[in-house]
């Protein structure tokens, strides 16, 4: 989810779900170690609980990036093993580590000695011409071994070689049965199934089976889909936030936000998805797309955004 799940997009999916946990979008340990702190890491508190989700394939580098993040105060330190873009293949991390489950069982080992915090790790199936039937179990079992009980695993294999990072979230077939299966033969393990999720009514049937469930895609396009998560999911009494509600909310954000020298668009360009399906939804895209990334725009984009969806409701009505 690099240039996704950004410390603005966690700011609002915040405002869906109180109970989801929330991840970073991927920063590489040399990032965290020699880049800008403060920009990289930093966070509000609401986005509690919230995961950091690491790359790197260097032992001693990773400790170190762990314990800078522990001290930012992050939940949980998440290895990306599964990541198959240009820019984590041309760094030999990713999910080329898939080939490599000692280096990760070491990098593993050396970050759970650096902190006390949770770290967890999420990886494919296999990658390129591996078995998954065979590659899941081994990795798994080796990276558990040096200390990992929590896997987050997108069920679809990656192909570093002939698909390309977008047609690898898609084309490579999903296969939730083998990691079911791994699972159920590991239950001292904690595995969280991802990949291919767009609701929660998939989300209900695949809890029957794995001990949680990670959505990515489907959060960022239709973000709605977080409003019922603490009651669907985590049995909430409290009734979902409107629509109407969780924009007006972020009212005050972006106002703090343009206050602080930034622009509108960095936080409406993950609002986009918010009225998927509603009548108006088109005039409400088409305010922020437009209008966000002008000079001098301000927090009255969304407020305008805001009016012009209700009208286009009230003539589709």
């Amino acid at each position: 989810m690099m240039d996704w799940t950004d410390r603005h997009c966690r700011y609002f999916h915040r405002g869906l779900s109180a109970r989801a946990r929330l991840y970073t979008e991927m920063v590489t340990a040399d990032a965290v170690l020699h880049g800008d702190r403060a920009y990289l890491l930093g966070h509000d508190v609401c986005e509690q609980p919230l995961a950091a989700q690491l790359g790197g394939s260097q032992p001693d580098k990773l400790a170190a990036a762990a314990r800078i993040l522990e001290d930012f105060g992050y939940a949980e330190i998440n290895l990306n093993v599964g990541c198959p873009s240009d820019r984590v293949r041309s760094g030999a991390f990713g999910a080329c580590l898939m080939k490599e489950p000692d280096r990760v069982a070491a990098c593993v080992a050396q970050m759970r000695a650096a902190v006390d915090i949770p770290v967890t790790v999420k990886c494919r199936i296999g990658v390129d011409d591996q078995d998954p039937s065979e590659t899941l179990p081994g990795f798994m079992d080796t990276v558990a071994a040096a200390g990992c009980d929590v896997f987050i695993v997108h069920a679809r294999k990656a192909w570093l070689e002939g698909l390309s990072p977008k047609d690898n979230r898609t084309i490579p077939p999903l296969d939730y049965d083998l990691v079911a299966d791994v699972k159920a033969a590991r239950p001292e393990l904690t595995v969280v199934l991802n990949g291919g999720l767009a609701d929660l009514e998939s989300c209900a049937v695949e809890l029957e089976r794995f001990d949680g469930v990670m959505l990515g895609r489907a959060a960022y396009e239709t973000p709605y889909v977080l409003a019922d998560v603490d009651v669907r999911l985590f049995g909430d009494a409290a009734a979902p936030v409107s629509r109407h509600t969780a924009a007006e909310r972020m009212i005050p954000y972006i106002e703090r936000h343009v206050a602080a020298g930034g622009r509108p668009h960095s936080v409406t360009r993950h609002m986009l998805g918010l009225f998927h399906g509603e009548p108006g939804a088109r005039a409400w895209r088409r305010i922020l797309s437009t209008e966000a990334s002008k000079p001098g725009a301000d927090a009255g984009v969304l407020a305008k955004a805001l009016a012009v969806f209700a009208d286009g409701r009230e003539a589709a009505a």
